[in-house]
Formats: C-alpha cells, structure tokens, sequence
C-alpha cells in the first residue's frame, strides 16, 4: 500500500494533478489537429499538456505504462562500491560486507550481496594450485616417473 501510495505521489509530483484518460486523449487529439500548446491549455485548463503530448509521441498511447522490470535492490553507486571492496580484498567474506552495508545505511541481505558479485563476475572460488616448473623441477619429475614406471605396471 505504501508503494501505491509512493508511485501516486511521485506521478502527483511530475504531473501534477492525476488526469483521466479521456482528458488526456483529448489533447492528444486536438495537438495532431495542429493547435498549439497554449490553445490546449487555455481549452482544457491543464497545466501539463506538453508531457503528456511528448509522452504520446514517443510511445504512441496516453496510458499508463507498466515498468520495464522490478526496481533493483541495491542502486548502481552501491554496486559498484561492492565490487570495488572486493577487488580490494578478494579474503573479505559476505557477513562483513553485510555489516559495512548497514554501517552506510544501506541494509542488504547476504544474498542479495552475493548475487550483486556474482553478476559482476566475482565468484568464491579458489585457485588451483599450479606446480612451480622450473628446468631442474621438469628433470627431477621424469626421473622420477622413469624410477617409478615399473611400480604402475602392478
């Protein structure tokens, strides 16, 4: 409900007063009829006739539109943030980035932490350990091998 409310509010804010769809169509149509702006506004008494025009040429429609996607937890300032904390140090673990989100003033799950990396390409993952091989090292393994070959045969 605080949502709805929100949305009205911020709708409220941009447009102004919340219009009917016919009233809206309205000056749609009497802009493609050619009249000028402030003739629709002195017709119809709207402050906002320009954006809703605008919005009309751009999308086609006066309606409402849906939203794209679902707003993202966490804004694109944050984000960044957390990826820049973790190319840092890579040894920092998601309960501490928790605790530094909410010391900011930005509480997030740990989940929602761990999805953020990982779509940033940042995974927990440990890396192999490579051998060290150096020319001495080669020659002392295959001797190695050429003792041993004997022992796999059984």
């Amino acid at each position: 409900m605080e949502f709805f409310l929100a949305t009205v509010l911020l709708h409220y804010l941009l447009f102004g007063v919340l219009l009917s769809v016919a009233l809206r169509d309205r000056m749609v149509t009497k802009a493609r009829s050619g009249e000028r702006y402030q003739k629709n506004y002195a017709a119809l008494k709207v402050q906002n006739t320009v954006a809703y025009i605008l919005k009309w040429k751009e999308f086609g429609t006066t309606r409402n539109l849906p939203r794209v996607r679902r707003p993202a937890k966490l804004r694109n300032r944050r984000r960044r943030a957390l990826v820049r904390e973790v190319t840092k140090n890579s040894m920092v673990t998601l309960d501490e980035l928790q605790s530094s989100s909410v010391e900011i003033g930005e509480p997030s799950r740990r989940t929602t932490i761990s999805a953020v990396l990982h779509q940033s390409g940042l995974y927990g993952r440990v890396a192999r350990r490579k051998p060290l091989l150096s020319k001495r090292h080669m020659t002392s393994q295959l001797e190695f091998a050429k003792r041993n070959l004997k022992d796999s045969d059984r």
